[in-house]
C-alpha cells in the first residue's frame, strides 16, 4: 500500500507536490472503521481517496506523474527527462546545457503486513542524479539503507557550435561518473553493480540491477512497482481503452464469479454474462433479468456508455479488493452517477484488503465528511497566471469541522480551491 507519494517539476506541477495515504492519528477515524487497514507494521492505512478539481487542473497530470515513474521500472533504458514531460516554467531554453533542472520522484510504501520501503530517485536530462533505496519492519523504526547512488560529476558536450533555436538542432553528448554504497552487500555484488553503474551508456535503474542479482528487498520492490501499482488516466473511453489492451489477466477476472458481483452495481437486474473470449469488453453478452422472471441478453457493445464503461472498471475495483492492487482510477465516475460511485467507495471499504483505490474527479457530491475523512479528499487546482497545478488536501484546513461545515457550499464559492472561478 502507498503510505506516502512526493514529486516535482513534472509537467503543469513545478513545486515539490505530497500525497499521503495515512489515517490521521486522532481519534476521528474511529467514525471511520471500514476507510483504513490497520498493518502489523504498527500503521493505519487509508483505503480510498478523492481528488477533486477543474477542468484542465492537472488531475490527469497527477496520475501520469506515477505511470512515468512506473516506466523506468517496466522499460530497459536509461532513465531521464524529457522537454514535454518537465514544467513549462522550467524549460526556458532549449540547450540541455543551460537549461538544467531536476525531476524528483519519493515514494513510500509497504508490503506483506510489516515491511516498509522509501524509495527517492532524481533524474535530469541526461539520465540519474540520485537513486536511494531504504527499508524497516516498524514504524517506529529507522530505515535502513540498501543501497545509494549519487552522480558525481557529469561532463557535457555538444557538437552544434552555434546557439540553438530549438531541441532539434541539440546534438549533446554526456559522460558521467556514480558514486555507489551498498551496505552489508556481498563485495563481488558491489564490484558488479559499481561496473554496471559507470558504464558508459547505464540501463534501467540500480535497483533493478540489484533485484536481477536477488536482492529480496529489491526484488518485492520492484515487483510491486510493476504488478500491483496501476495508474490508469483516461485518455479515451476506459471500454475502448481495455479492449485495445486486451489483456489476459483481464479475462481471468471476468470469469471470476465475483466479478460479477461488482458489475451488478450498476444494474441489479443482471444476473450473468457470457464472456467472450476474443472480443471480452464489446462482445460479451450481458444477462437481465424481468419482473416477470424472463430474462433477455444484449451484446455489451450495444448497451449504454455507463454500463459498458464500468464493465471495465469492476476489472480494477476487483483488483483492488481481491489482488490487493494500488489503483488510480481517472475520472472514472464521468459517466456514473453519484449513487453508484457512492457504492463503489462503500463496497471497496467494506472489505478487507490491503489494496487502494484513489480516484479524480469533477463530481463535488464526493465533498462529503459522512463518508469521508479529511485526509481521504483532496484538491487539485490550477493558477491563472503560472498555469501551475497545486495538490492540496481538505486536512490542511483546520477551520472545517465535521459537524458543522458543507464543504460542498465552501467549495463552489471558491473557498477551497480547485475550481475555475478562482
Amino acid at each position: 500500500m502507498i503510505l506516502n507519494y512526493k514529486f516535482e517539476n513534472f509537467m503543469s506541477f513545478r513545486e515539490n507536490v505530497e500525497f499521503s495515504m495515512m489515517a490521521p492519528k486522532t481519534k476521528v477515524k474511529n467514525r471511520f472503521p471500514n476507510n483504513y487497514i490497520t498493518s502489523d507494521a504498527g500503521i493505519d492505512v487509508l483505503k480510498t481517496a478523492v481528488v477533486v478539481g477543474e477542468n484542465a487542473g492537472g488531475k490527469s497530470n497527477f496520475v501520469r506523474s506515477l505511470s512515468y515513474l512506473q516506466s523506468f521500472f517496466i522499460e530497459t533504458e536509461a532513465p531521464k527527462t524529457y522537454r514535454s514531460l518537465i514544467n513549462a516554467n522550467n524549460a526556458q531554453d532549449f540547450c540541455p546545457k543551460k537549461c538544467k533542472t531536476l525531476q524528483s520522484f519519493e515514494i513510500e510504501i509497504f508490503i506483506k503486513k510489516n515491511t516498509l520501503y522509501l524509495y527517492h530517485l532524481e533524474v535530469d536530462f541526461f539520465g540519474i542524479v540520485k537513486e536511494t533505496f531504504y527499508f524497516k519492519n516498524q514504524v517506529k523504526n529507522r530505515y535502513k539503507k540498501i543501497f545509494s547512488v549519487e552522480r558525481e560529476y557529469c561532463t557535457i558536450e555538444c557538437d552544434n557550435e552555434s546557439d540553438c533555436t530549438n531541441s532539434n538542432q541539440c546534438i549533446t553528448q554526456s559522460e558521467s561518473t556514480y558514486l555507489l554504497d551498498v551496505p552489508k552487500s556481498a563485495n563481488e555484488i558491489e564490484k558488479s553493480l559499481v561496473k554496471v553503474v559507470n558504464k558508459e551508456k547505464t540501463l534501467g535503474l540500480t535497483i533493478t540491477k540489484l533485484a536481477m542479482l536477488g536482492n529480496e528487498y529489491a526484488i518485492a520492490f520492484t515487483d510491486w512497482i510493476k504488478k500491483s501499482l496501476c495508474p490508469e488516466t483516461n485518455i479515451i473511453n476506459y471500454d475502448i481503452y481495455k479492449s485495445m489492451k486486451n489483456e489476459e489477466d483481464d479475462l481471468r477476472i471476468l470469469h471470476d464469479s465475483r466479478y460479477l458481483d461488482i458489475f451488478k452495481m450498476i444494474d441489479y437486474s443482471i444476473i450473468g454474462l457470457k464472456v467472450d473470449e476474443e472480443k471480452p469488453f464489446s462482445k460479451t453478452i450481458i444477462i437481465r433479468k424481468k419482473k416477470d422472471d424472463s430474462t433477455f441478453a444484449r451484446e455489451l457493445a450495444h448497451d449504454s456508455s455507463g454500463v459498458r464503461e464500468f464493465f471495465a472498471w469492476a476489472v480494477q475495483i476487483f483488483k483492488v479488493v481481491y489482488e490487493n492492487k494500488i489503483v488510480f482510477a481517472d475520472e472514472m465516475d464521468r459517466v456514473l452517477n453519484p449513487v453508484l460511485s457512492d457504492r463503489v467507495i462503500s463496497f471497496i471499504c467494506g472489505k478487507k484488503h490491503f489494496g487502494q483505490f484513489i480516484f479524480t474527479t469533477h463530481n463535488v457530491l464526493h465533498l462529503d465528511l459522512k463518508n469521508y475523512m479529511k485526509e481521504q479528499i483532496y484538491f487539485i487546482t490550477k493558477d491563472n497566471e503560472t498555469l501551475e497545478s497545486e495538490l492540496y488536501s481538505l486536512a490542511d484546513f483546520p477551520e472545517i469541522r465535521y459537524e458543522t461545515t458543507k464543504i460542498y457550499e465552501f467549495y463552489m464559492k471558491g473557498i477551497l480551491g480547485g475550481t475555475a472561478i478562482e
